[in-house]
């Protein structure tokens, strides 16, 4: 019975073989159009080969050396990689952020590596282009170097990411230059860093002071030095963010930054407005869709045609020939 769960692609060979193949072919021809139809609850498989290149680090250098924008976006599982990788976006980020837009978790804080490699290798199956980052989640690398390069190995190795995301400036450089020499490309992440929030007194803007701004300057200098092919700039003002990305080799990632930024970051959920109404939106989120909206006509939709019964319709049922059904009502009876 192994023709049984033999791949489509096989089944699609074996139906091409001459009709004299013998007894075998006719009843694998059966099996195959079973096999190639899809299940009741169809998965949404591997997606279609992305006709672009696949982004690599050189294709993210040449980018930033031609001075064109790299556009970078947040996925959290198939569904969100699969349509950002289809709307040929450069890096996509398998953001810590999930905990929260995925997991409903209160902040980053709680999200675990494990929570992170399950993620990252969902975004992995769906994105064939663009290069996949996965964040290093809070716990997992601020304890050693070592504690770093094991957390970053399983990312990369077990959530398939092609590279890893942490925060911190000065203090972690020695952590990043361990990762980098491992092999592993590291983006780094200064200014606002969400995980350190309880220290920075909340989500607040960085660099509104001359001396703050040197800080998030000589932090992004360290990353750099320490081997980041790119860093995240997160909620510096405008002006501060120009003057940092000017003065780096390598490309800055801007959210909440301004557009003098080599790239921009945002939060697929925030911006394809996949949220109720009413909630919180830091200001420099655009909101490009309306997601919820539709996803709630839809639903909405649906329960009222259920509860009047207009749902299923005869187009939407299997039905069965009228002897058939005459055959079986004799059978109960």
């Amino acid at each position: 019975m192994s023709h049984v769960i033999a791949r489509p692609k096989v089944l699609q060979q074996i139906l091409s073989l001459p009709t004299n193949f013998g007894y075998f072919a006719p009843r694998i021809s059966g099996v195959a159009q079973r096999q190639l139809r899809k299940s009741t609850h169809s998965p949404m498989g591997t997606p279609p080969a992305n006709p672009r290149k696949k982004v690599t680090l050189n294709t993210l250098q040449s980018l930033h050396k031609a001075g064109d924008p790299i556009a970078m976006i947040t996925a959290h599982d198939f569904p969100s990689a699969h349509v950002a990788d289809a709307a040929n976006m450069d890096i996509i980020l398998v953001g810590d952020s999930l905990a929260m837009v995925a997991l409903g978790m209160e902040d980053t804080s709680e999200v675990a590596l494990e929570d992170m490699i399950l993620h990252c290798r969902a975004v992995a199956r769906a994105t064939k282009a663009a290069f996949t980052i996965g964040d290093l989640p809070m716990g997992s690398y601020e304890v050693s170097p070592k504690q770093a390069i094991t957390s970053a190995i399983r990312l990369v190795k077990e959530g398939r990411v092609q590279g890893v995301k942490l925060e911190g400036g000065q203090e972690m450089a020695p952590t990043i230059a361990r990762i980098t020499a491992a092999g592993i490309p590291v983006l780094g992440h200064v200014g606002l860093t969400p995980q350190r929030q309880n220290s920075l007194g909340g989500f607040r803007v960085q660099g509104k002071t001359a001396g703050s701004a040197f800080r998030v300057f000589e932090d992004a200098l360290a990353v750099q030095e320490a081997g980041c092919f790119a860093t995240v700039l997160e909620a510096v003002p405008a002006e501060i963010a120009s003057v940092i990305t000017k003065r780096l080799k390598i490309p800055t990632i801007g959210i909440g930054a301004g557009n003098g930024c080599s790239g921009q970051v945002l939060v697929q959920v925030d911006m394809t407005g996949n949220f109720p109404p009413g909630r919180f939106l830091p200001r420099f989120v655009k909101k490009y869709g309306d997601v919820w909206s539709e996803s709630m006509r839809a639903i909405e939709k649906y329960r009222e045609e259920v509860k009047s019964r207009a749902y299923p319709s005869p187009e939407h049922t299997y039905s069965i020939a009228k002897g058939e059904l005459m055959e079986f009502e004799s059978l109960i009876e």
